[in-house]
């Protein structure tokens, strides 16, 4: 497979020069946008709106930056995202409006109208096939994002307590998964507890929306409802004492490839464009209601046509880069029984098999890991 063109420019500015904004406008034309048929067409914006008490997400400027672009090519922009399986303020459409407008997303601020994916309650979904899907044959995508006829994911790049990064695929996979959607992809994930290590601190079952864990008050220890469990994994995040873990080994695995097999399922068969921001790159998802401080410098804005050459992009340029001392990613490197100095993903994340996502999306024809980065 050839290489795919992927752009890149840092957050350099010059005084009395162009803003972050502007350089981002123009880093997305000369990536591809401008060349996209975006006249009279429904365009979604995928991307995420931050969990209330989170302030690592991307700013709404960013996301005006690109909507602005557009419409100046003729494009009807909406932004959006879809509801989440977790408790928090994005379980459902009231909410999740809500909350983006706590967090500075409103059709004033960002231009355009904001949609949730998958409606009301997570369940305005439709069935889409996955050519060479391994795991998935149906995506369970939301609706409002199948039925754009062009589709741009805007990504903060960030670490993530399962899949080790949040970027494009797990942006574009999980993200446009409907509530069932979301479920299916966490199918394999079904948790245990070690008695031993539980301390009784009950902060794995505040993270639980499902009803999928019960505290036992005779032995003051956590316990796995099979009946409620989705498998979201929420727990694990959760558990400061490597207490819980995944009954099958390869679930973290099997989890990446869904997330490809559902990203190749909402781009196949249309225009699409990526961008990926890293800035602030905490080390867990934007979903939480907290963020650490970041554990990589600010690197840079990136674009492509290729959603996974973008991914592989991203994770170059992490993996090159210095820890930041004072981050959760600086004291795993410090910590002489955990390190692997040449995998920032795997330190910030034991659980992670972050490799399994970028080599399942090239394997079903995702796009190319093979890349030339060309900087503005």
């Amino acid at each position: 497979m050839s290489k795919s063109n992927v752009y890149f420019t840092n957050f350099r500015t010059k005084a009395h020069g162009d803003g972050l904004p502007t350089k981002l406008q123009k880093l997305i034309k000369k990536a591809g946008l401008a060349d996209l048929d975006l006249e009279n067409k429904f365009v979604a914006i995928k991307m995420h709106f931050g969990e209330l008490g989170n302030i690592s997400y991307l700013r709404p400027n960013y996301a005006r930056a690109v909507v602005d672009v557009v419409k100046e090519l003729g494009g009807k922009p909406y932004l959006t995202d879809c509801n989440t399986m977790y408790p928090g303020k994005r379980k459902n459409a009231l909410e999740h409006l809500e909350c983006a407008w706590q967090n500075g997303f409103t059709p004033l601020t960002v231009g355009c109208p904001i949609l949730i994916g998958d409606g009301l309650k997570g369940t305005d979904d439709i069935e889409v096939p996955v050519e060479g899907g391994e795991y998935v044959k149906a995506a369970k995508i939301g609706r409002a994002v199948m039925d754009a006829d062009v589709f741009i994911s805007l990504t903060h790049f960030k670490g993530h307590e399962q899949a080790g990064f949040g970027g494009t695929i797990k942006n574009i996979g999980m993200g446009c998964g409907s509530r069932a959607g979301k479920t299916e992809q966490h199918s394999n994930g079904v948790p245990t507890i070690s008695t031993r290590k539980c301390v009784g601190c009950k902060k794995c079952q505040r993270e639980c929306a499902n009803n999928g864990l019960i505290f036992d008050e005779e032995t003051k220890k956590m316990t796995v409802n099979m009946d409620g469990c989705v498998g979201c994994g929420r727990c694990l995040g959760a558990c400061n004492f490597d207490a819980i873990r995944f009954r099958e080994d390869n679930a973290v695995a099997v989890l990446n490839c869904k997330m490809a097999e559902y990203t190749k399922a909402v781009v196949d068969g249309r225009p699409q464009f990526h961008i990926s921001l890293i800035v602030d790159v905490s080390p867990n998802c934007d979903c939480h209601r907290e963020n650490d401080v970041p554990i990589l410098p600010n690197i840079g804005m990136f674009a492509s046509m290729d959603p996974l050459a973008l991914d592989q992009a991203c994770v170059d340029a992490c993996l090159a880069a210095t820890p930041l001392p004072g981050s959760q990613l600086a004291e795993r490197l410090a910590d002489p029984h955990f390190c692997d100095h040449h995998d920032h993903f795997t330190n910030s994340t034991p659980e992670s098999e972050w490799k399994s996502c970028l080599a399942h999306a090239e394997k079903i024809g995702l796009g190319s890991r093979e890349y030339e980065l060309i900087e503005m």
